[in-house]
């Protein structure tokens, strides 16, 4: 009685087998290749270069794991018929069958990951719009300036003086160019369908040339952990044809519902605060010089850029002198608003810093911008640590009493 029990229960199991294993099949048949069918040029390069080097590698794979289980059977205990040879230990027929055909492959792999690395690479203009169009040399393409920020995406267009908040417009068969650059931490741009991922990280800029070929509606995400906003760090992106990309630049220009005004500098430190879920938000005008300002980490009234502290270090520095200047770049969570907070109110002697600083920075000898004082005469002695201070400087010309020296100090 138990033993037939026991066959109907096997029954039973074998025949769920079936419609599990079907099931199965048919949930993998829904699964997204977008990586391998995408609607950009560029991406559908790197998915055939997926394709060809899993073939190229097959060719050695599948014949090894064939060859294993042929000799596995064919050489077990229990055979009679295979010869038995325990005195062999070569063949140079085998040899160079066993080491020839890796050794061609990864010639193969090899000279295709070299033409495939230049050609794909981000940073060169593409060539194409598909296999039988090429690019025009006159043709701009499109810039997009993407900011990773906590957590959501910025897109600026500078082109069209606007930007987005976590969607992304972009006109079927024209060049693409991302600058993409981040807030904070480091976070990776990825849109299947356009295009492999690249890295945005604070302070540096990265870029993507890319086209999309059809249009349609897409997702793009951040590749690369960046907190616990991170899984909701997504953005829509829609290819549409040129005409339907006017009619969005103008809509967005218009404002309306949905528009969020104008995206200044104020504006952007409210937006680049960290938030979740955010929804698509549109703006109808950008400040010009936003995106350099974020690349330059001085979005912050009176925060000293990088670009300016560069220029300083690049001539010697500025000695126990730029210690201000050095704190403030702090870029931390409580250093940035500590410098924010003590240059938003200066007092009369760090205005009186600042305008140096910057006007050295400049390389104007003459009156610094906000003309509250002229530069050194002789730039020369920041060379180097331990040379000549600057000659004094007048804060105000007009009388040339008030003279104030910076001394750099050999420490």
């Amino acid at each position: 009685m138990r033993c037939s029990e026991s066959r109907s229960k096997l029954r039973l199991a074998a025949s769920a087998r079936v419609p599990a294993t079907l099931s199965l099949l048919a949930a993998l048949s829904a699964c997204n290749t977008i990586v391998l069918h995408p609607a950009g040029d560029v991406a559908q390069q790197q998915g055939d270069l997926v394709v060809v080097s899993t073939a190229l590698m097959l060719l050695i794979i599948i014949p090894v794991i064939a060859l294993t289980l042929l000799f596995a059977w064919r050489y077990r205990a229990s055979s009679k018929t295979a010869t038995y040879t325990p005195e062999w230990d070569h063949s140079t027929q085998l040899e160079l069958v066993i080491w020839a055909a890796p050794l061609l492959i990864i010639i193969c792999l090899g000279a295709l990951t070299w033409v495939s690395t230049h050609l794909l690479d981000p940073y060169r203009r593409i060539s194409r719009i598909d296999p039988e169009t090429a690019v025009v040399s006159e043709a701009k393409p499109l810039e997009v300036d993407v900011v990773a920020l906590d957590w959501k995406w910025l897109f600026i267009y500078p082109e069209q003086g606007l930007a987005t908040v976590n969607e992304l417009v972009v006109p079927a068969g024209r060049p693409l160019q991302f600058k993409i650059t981040s807030s904070s931490v480091m976070n990776s741009f990825y849109v299947p369908a356009l295009a492999g991922q690249v890295y945005a990280m604070p302070g540096m800029e990265t870029q993507l040339h890319a086209v999309m070929n059809r249009t349609g509606t897409f997702y793009g995400f951040s590749a690369n952990y960046s907190g616990s906003g991170f899984s909701n760090m997504r953005f829509g992106t829609r290819s549409v044809s040129g005409a339907d990309f006017a009619d969005w630049v103008a809509r967005v220009k218009a404002g309306g519902n949905g528009n969020a005004g104008s995206l200044d500098r104020a504006t952007y430190l409210q937006l680049e605060k960290p938030s979740e879920k955010v929804p698509a938000i549109r703006y109808a005008s950008v400040a010009p010089d936003l995106y350099d300002a974020i690349l330059d980490m001085c979005v912050e009234p009176g925060k000293m850029c990088m670009s300016e502290m560069m220029a300083l270090d690049a001539r010697g520095g500025l000695g126990k002198a730029g210690i201000r200047n050095v704190e403030m770049l702090a870029y931390d969570k409580h250093g940035r608003q500590t410098v924010a907070t003590v240059n938003s109110n200066p007092d009369a002697a760090t205005r009186r810093e600042l305008a140096w600083v910057r006007a050295l920075c400049r390389q104007t000898a003459g009156k610094v911008p906000d003309r509250s004082m002229s530069a050194p005469a002789d730039l020369r002695s920041l060379t180097g640590a331990g040379l000549a201070a600057p000659q004094s400087v007048a804060f105000d010309q007009k009388r040339g009493a008030s003279v104030h020296s910076l001394q750099i100090s050999r420490d």
